[in-house]
């Protein structure tokens, strides 16, 4: 199991010291929520944070977009050259296009589905995705408790994937703990975002790696 810990969680005020401490901690990538107040009711950073985070990060990056106007943000952040951008499937109408854009940039593309959203939603899709992230809580702010629906919902889209795109990751975010962490990986889950989990842990080595599984 990767872990992607969110920055979300970060000290804001310590942020190159708490960047810094979990990539020397062995996560696997450092995700990114980039929020604007309009798809979902959080406004968190842009592209001068985001650069700064990348300054100091030696592991790579892992941009979640929730955000209306998707294309316009992902030439936002492309300059800094995340290793995956995503995006959610409810906000856009052009979702192939945005795809071929995303790798047109040498950025590997993702898709996100909120807790309502069907795997089935993108099984026309899965083909060209490297990685899909299902949410486990709603979007828009850290802390919240992971819905438990989100088990079957993997398993089900782990069976499309293998079928469909077996080089296709699929990630989950929000709620992510050691409790639940077994279960994720049996549903075939490749990577977890873990914001409050990592960062509130008094031992955050010993946290990230309590789910690398």
């Amino acid at each position: 199991m990767l872990v992607a810990p969110s920055v979300l969680s970060a000290d804001f005020g310590n942020l190159q010291r708490d960047v810094e401490e979990i990539c020397n901690a062995g996560c696997n990538l450092v995700h990114i929520d980039v929020m604007d107040g309009h798809f979902v009711p959080n406004l968190t950073i842009g592209p001068v944070v985001v650069s700064a985070i990348a300054a100091c990060a030696t592991k790579p990056l892992d941009i979640h977009l929730m955000v209306e106007n998707n294309t316009f943000f992902v030439e936002l952040f492309a300059p800094l050259k995340p290793q995956y951008i995503s995006f959610h499937i409810e906000e856009e109408k052009h979702p192939h296009r945005l795809i071929q854009k995303i790798r047109s940039l040498g950025i590997k593309p993702a898709i996100v589905l909120n807790p309502h959203t069907p795997p089935e939603s993108v099984e026309y899709l899965l083909k060209n995705l490297d990685m899909i992230l299902l949410m486990s809580v709603n979007p828009g702010f850290g802390g919240q408790s992971f819905i438990d629906s989100v088990i079957p919902k993997a398993k089900r889209l782990s069976e499309m994937r293998n079928r469909l795109n077996p080089k296709c990751l699929i990630e989950v975010d929000g709620g992510v703990n050691d409790q639940n962490i077994h279960a994720l990986k049996e549903a075939g889950v490749d990577i977890v975002v873990a914001g409050s989990y990592v960062f509130k842990h008094e031992n955050r080595a010993k946290a990230i790696k309590s789910l690398q599984i």
